[in-house]
């Protein structure tokens, strides 16, 4: 029943527009007429300045002709950089930027899907149940826009975020809590070829700190990393001061809090050593999640994916999506593939078959 044209030429026209993070308004507004034409309702809050953006999360709601509770799908706006001027490309059954930038499959295939999947069932008259829609804004930076959600404004009893890489047919059920570290440290300047003696460089001490650390896959579950080092101002003077920023991740709680301390209590042991001062910051970025294979969206998605001739398989995820906050808010929420592959990088495509089999799928979701 998808249109595959009228598909593939609306996921063109989506990924031309420009929403990096925090300037989403033009896609915004492209998403809400898109769904007003179509019979939806359409509401924006106004997280817009509450993160100083240009647009706020939009929610949208279908009546559906089924009574019964009603299924929630979220997708989100912006997309990284480089992703601004993109130019689609399609080669080989599949759709790449030109090569300067992202293509923005992220997440603008899970757009593209939902809005396919709706127009079906408007023009079919299909029945359903009631299903709700959130687009948020700024998910590539940390989940901020979900993380301003009302949940007042949600009804829905369980949920999809069309957010995974890969073929469809993949369910995220697992996905880790994030920390971001920010270790400050303090040296004392001086120059470097007249009187070194008199400084502490902070470079080297925080240098010292990082090289006891345990980074990249500590186990199964677990990750570190650090990724932006920012210090100094010149050669010929003892750095005063450098700034480190990582991260943990788990998909256990505790194993990530343990790593975390870990890392501080080890910045904290060199500094000190090297005679200079330490300053660690934490943020809880969000928090895990975790649905048992007999849970109900579980079970749906499998269903639903049996339906279109795709084989469901239940996996983990290194990375958080809004379905972290969706769950944390009461809202029962697995991340499904759309069809992305490679994404964050300028070698970004998508296969226009799984492109349509992400629609397929969510169309038969919302059926359900």
């Amino acid at each position: 029943m998808v249109n595959r044209e009228r598909l593939l030429a609306e996921f063109l026209r989506l990924v031309q527009i420009d929403s990096p993070s925090y300037q989403e308004r033009e896609l915004a507004d492209r998403i809400r007429n898109l769904l007003a034409e179509i019979g939806l309702t359409v509401f924006e809050d106004q997280t817009a300045s509450k993160i100083n953006g240009q647009a706020g999360n939009l929610y949208a709601r279908w009546p559906g002709t089924v009574a019964g509770p009603a299924i929630l799908f979220c997708v989100h706006l912006d997309t990284v950089e480089p992703g601004r001027r993109i130019k689609p490309v399609i080669r080989g059954g599949a759709v790449y930027s030109d090569g300067r930038t992202i293509l923005g499959a992220d997440d603008k295939a899970g757009i593209a899907a939902v809005i396919e999947a709706l127009r079906v069932v408007r023009e079919r008259n299909l029945a359903t149940p009631p299903v709700e829609l959130i687009f948020t804004v700024a998910e590539e930076q940390g989940l901020v826009g979900a993380k301003h959600l009302d949940p007042e404004l949600i009804n829905a009893s369980c949920g999809f975020v069309l957010d995974s890489d890969g073929p469809p047919g993949k369910i995220i059920v697992r996905a880790p809590s994030q920390d971001r570290i920010v270790v400050t440290v303090r040296g004392r300047a001086a120059h470097a070829g007249i009187n070194p003696e008199e400084g502490i460089n902070a470079i080297q001490a925080a240098a010292r700190g990082i090289a006891r650390l345990r980074l990249g896959r500590i186990d199964e579950e677990t990750t570190a990393n650090i990724g932006v080092i920012q210090g100094g101002l010149a050669t010929n003077i003892v750095p005063e001061k450098v700034t480190v920023y990582g991260e943990t991740r788990s998909l256990d709680d505790r194993k990530r809090a343990a790593v975390t301390q870990e890392i501080i209590r080890l910045f904290n042991e060199e500094v000190e050593n090297a005679g200079g001062q330490v300053e660690c910051e934490v943020e809880d970025l969000y928090p895990s999640f975790r649905l048992e294979p007999d849970h109900r969206v579980v079970q749906m998605a499998m269903r639903a994916a049996f339906r279109v001739g795709l084989a469901p398989r239940l996996a983990h995820s290194g990375g958080g999506s809004d379905a972290n906050i969706l769950n944390a808010l009461g809202v029962p929420t697995a991340n499904l593939s759309c069809g992305m592959q490679k994404v964050h990088s300028t070698g970004e495509f998508i296969l226009i078959e799984d492109l349509v089999k992400s629609t397929e799928l969510v169309l038969e979701i919302m059926k359900a």
